[in-house]
């Protein structure tokens, strides 16, 4: 490496005292939806850290957002239960065989919970005397400081550091910059935790890869990753672009006028299409799924378009796949066979109905064995669970696979072409 993965002046829970004191442990355990659990991963890569702390004798207190309880137009907050971590202490009880309170504080329909009061202190009584496992907060966005600009930020920072001795980051996939993130951090003794050190480390081998260094990117807007696209650009030997990204890269390039595809992303896609016409990096796929409808896959009503074929003011119906024969083409095996580090953050059609091209994408991936392989983003790692059960299981013990946690975080790091760039991270430096 050119560099030392993780910054000297990273702040790292090994180095922290935790015997007999209380530990604010921010995760991200977002995970439930209507009450369920989707999929546990993001519990579990949490297990190290949790662990780290038991056995140095620290007492933890968990808190994690869940969902988008807040209402952006009007501010106010809905603390439903389909967002609470009940789910998750169940999980957690079953897992580690400890018993784990779960606080409820008065809530105000409106503005959710206005403060950690003092019926907590009971709670964390049981806890320091060893009566409990472990206190997991309510769903960090019930609280009415946790998001807000005023003064009740502030106020609730303070009561979250009242709580404990010190404080540990453990959710690299939060990295905006609210209460329980990063003003916490200034008010205690803080660090970094194990899985949190890990994305870091991964993120590293984005930043310097090794080569050839293929990333494969797609998404439903084009606007939203303008910026980690083009520096990802910079960075990559060959690049594959899938979803409404290749869609808006092709009707610029080649003036076609797609369906779902405004003037607008067209005239920011033409920075990329004349940047690649210099370097040549971006592995165009050939055959494409053209449906007429969003509403499924109907017989009659999709079909296979040939991009060869098309000429400049050609207007195609929805894009939404990839057809299979593209991943046949020899250009596009030879890349990905020959590739030594491989970065995912992509689902190539319209989920559920247009999987095929996103199968056989993660089936050829999976077909190089020495490559290192990198998944980033909740959908990314939702389908390759669920088109591709065997690969995703034997990816979480292979050391030559990481999955990372978050999706948005790792773009912003890697457009600011940092994972300390992220103020949550940053907070944690000496």
């Amino acid at each position: 490496m050119e560099k030392e993965e993780l910054d000297p002046n990273l702040r790292l829970m090994q180095n922290a005292d935790m015997k007999g004191r209380v530990v604010l442990l921010r995760v991200d355990h977002n995970v439930v939806k209507n009450s369920q659990i989707k999929d546990p991963y993001r519990i579990d890569v949490t297990f190290g850290t949790l662990f780290s702390i038991v056995e140095k004798g620290g007492r933890p207190v968990l808190i994690t957002h869940i969902g988008r309880p807040r209402d952006k137009k009007t501010g106010n907050i809905n603390c439903h239960e389909g967002l609470s971590v009940e789910p998750i202490k169940n999980y957690l009880e079953k897992k580690l065989a400890i018993r784990i309170h779960v606080h409820n504080f008065p809530i105000d329909r409106e503005k959710g919970i206005l403060h950690i009061d003092s019926s907590i202190n009971s709670p964390v009584e049981d806890l320091k005397k060893g009566k409990i496992g472990m206190i997991y907060l309510p769903n960090s966005r019930w609280f009415q400081g946790e998001q807000s600009d005023g003064p009740e930020r502030d106020i609730f920072s303070g009561e979250l550091a009242s709580l404990a001795d010190l404080y540990i980051n453990d959710a690299f996939s939060s990295w905006r910059a609210h209460a329980s993130t990063y003003d916490i951090a200034k008010k205690l003794p803080s660090f970094a935790g194990i899985l949190l050190q890990n994305e870091i480390k991964n993120i590293h081998k984005v930043l310097t890869p090794k080569r050839p260094f293929l990333a494969v990117i797609a998404g439903s807007k084009y606007d939203t990753k303008i910026g980690p696209l083009n520096a990802l650009y910079k960075k990559v030997d060959h690049l594959i672009l899938g979803g409404v990204m290749n869609n808006t890269f092709l009707a610029a390039k080649y003036g076609l006028n797609i369906e779902g595809i405004s003037e607008e992303d067209k005239i920011l896609a033409n920075e990329l299409v004349q940047l690649d016409k210099r370097e040549n990096k971006i592995l165009e796929i050939p055959y494409l799924i053209e449906s007429d409808t969003l509403e499924g896959k109907y017989s009659g009503r999709f079909r296979t378009v040939n991009l060869a074929s098309m000429k400049k003011g050609s207007s195609l119906k929805h894009l939404l796949d990839i057809d299979a024969e593209s991943l046949n083409q020899q250009s596009v095996k030879k890349v990905v066979d020959s590739a030594e580090t491989i970065f995912v953050n992509a689902v190539m059609g319209l989920m559920p109905a247009f999987s095929e091209g996103t199968m056989n994408l993660y089936n050829l991936i999976a077909s190089n064995r020495h490559a290192l392989k990198l998944f980033a983003g909740g959908d990314t790692l939702q389908e390759l669970r669920n088109l591709c059960p065997g690969i995703y299981l034997a990816g979480i013990d292979d050391p030559n696979t990481y999955y990372f946690t978050g999706g948005g975080s790792i773009l912003v790091a890697i457009e600011q072409g940092s994972a300390y760039s992220l103020k949550p991270v940053e907070v944690l430096l000496d």
